[in-house]
């Protein structure tokens, strides 16, 4: 099951799983593009897809998919998303409401639907879609990346916890990747360097590698891998100073 499946980094694990001959659940707001997508999966790579249209920010949403994952799934991809355009101050309750029910509250409701029944069978694993964004205060005023660390930290917690049982949990934890993500949250990216983008097929290789490898956190691309790591050991100060400098785009990358 992949939710946010008909764009960005959805779409590729939905390609590249079709591909591998697995059977799909795709779960998206918009009920004509998922139809399109499902057809196209069927059409290039004889996948067999079901659709469910939901909105994950509503307790109906949420509600429709766990009654599905009730069925047994090998393979949950958490992956729907959202960032705003504007800082906190700027915010209303409803906005940052929808991005906390959709990028933590979601999250958390799908993986405890599916991680008991994977537990009971010892397998089957999660992948939660998180951000570098997430590992530091880049986006001054933004409650984006404190959505994303609670994403990456409750996946690490719940991967120790299931690893015995044969189960795995990962953060997949990309920076800036080519999708539809910022045109819809109103975020200019032109100034974005052209090398500082990767390809949404490619972070979902890399993925599914690290996934297979057993890794907990999943960074793609050597440069963010660089850049994870002076954000873990650079200190507070000097990571808020960086923060207060830039221009606070690092990580709203996916989708």
């Amino acid at each position: 099951m992949i939710t946010g499946a008909t764009a960005g980094i959805g779409a590729a694990f939905a390609r590249r799983l079709a591909q591998d001959g697995c059977r799909l659940v795709l779960v998206a707001r918009d009920e004509q593009r998922l139809a399109e997508s499902a057809a196209e999966l069927s059409d290039r790579y004889g996948a067999t897809v079901t659709v469910l249209p939901a909105d994950l920010s509503t307790d109906e949403g949420c509600a429709a998919v766990e009654e599905q994952l009730r069925e047994p799934v090998d393979l949950l991809v958490n992956n729907a998303g959202i960032s705003l355009n504007r800082s906190f101050l700027r915010s209303t309750v409803a906005d940052e409401t929808r991005l906390l029910r959709l990028n933590v509250h979601a999250v958390m409701r799908l993986t405890l639907a599916v991680l008991p029944g994977m537990v009971d069978r010892r397998h089957g694993a999660v992948i939660n879609v998180s951000s570098v964004a997430g590992f530091g205060a880049l986006m001054p005023g933004s409650t984006y990346p404190a959505s994303k660390a609670w994403v990456t930290n409750f996946s690490e917690s719940m991967a120790q916890s299931v690893r015995r049982y044969g189960v795995r949990v990962m953060a997949l934890c990309p920076g800036y990747t080519r999708t539809e993500f910022h045109d819809r949250a109103g975020i200019n990216m032109s100034k974005t360097p052209g090398w500082m983008w990767l390809r949404a097929d490619d972070v979902v290789r890399d993925a599914l590698r690290d996934l297979g490898k057993g890794k907990i956190v999943s960074v793609p691309d050597w440069k963010y891998k660089v850049a994870v790591f002076g954000m873990r050991h650079t200190p507070g100060g000097l990571l808020r100073a960086v923060g207060r400098k830039g221009r606070g785009r690092l990580g709203r990358e996916e989708r």
